[in-house]
């Protein structure tokens, strides 16, 4: 084996089979390991698209567009807001692919780039509703 192949072997991670203990570890467990092996440039770009989130304008984009795909006149009536402000954010949120634009004829209707990003909305919305006892 030569020195190339011993170093790529060595990078490559290996499947062992999990024990009882492991397999029934909490999700967020599982996903702490995850998020602890984000490097520094997608620790920032994680900040960067919650301080897009932070908008409430971005933010009801956002949900308007959970709701289903809608074209930047729609959302702009549904949430009176002008047009031109509808299309920044949505430039904005593009660029972060929080939302993707699909072309139908002559117009681009905007929904939610994929389930994470819908997951997300959808769980910190449900969060938010739940009663706190603080006590």
């Amino acid at each position: 084996m030569t020195r190339q192949q011993k170093r790529e072997d060595a990078a490559t991670p290996r499947m062992t089979k999990k024990t009882a203990a492991e397999q029934s570890r909490a999700p967020a467990q599982q996903e702490a390991f995850e998020i602890s092996a984000l490097s520094q440039n997608d620790v920032t770009i994680l900040a960067e698209t919650f301080r897009l989130l932070g908008d409430p304008s971005r933010l009801r984009i956002m949900l308007c567009c959970l709701e289903g795909s809608a074209a930047v006149g729609d959302i702009a009536e549904r949430l009176d807001l002008s047009q031109s402000l509808v299309s920044h954010h949505l430039r904005l949120l593009r660029g972060a692919r929080l939302v993707k634009g699909v072309r139908r004829a002559k117009h681009i209707f905007y929904e939610v780039a994929d389930s994470h990003v819908s997951q997300v909305l959808q769980d910190m919305a449900h969060h938010i509703a739940e009663e706190h006892n603080d006590e």
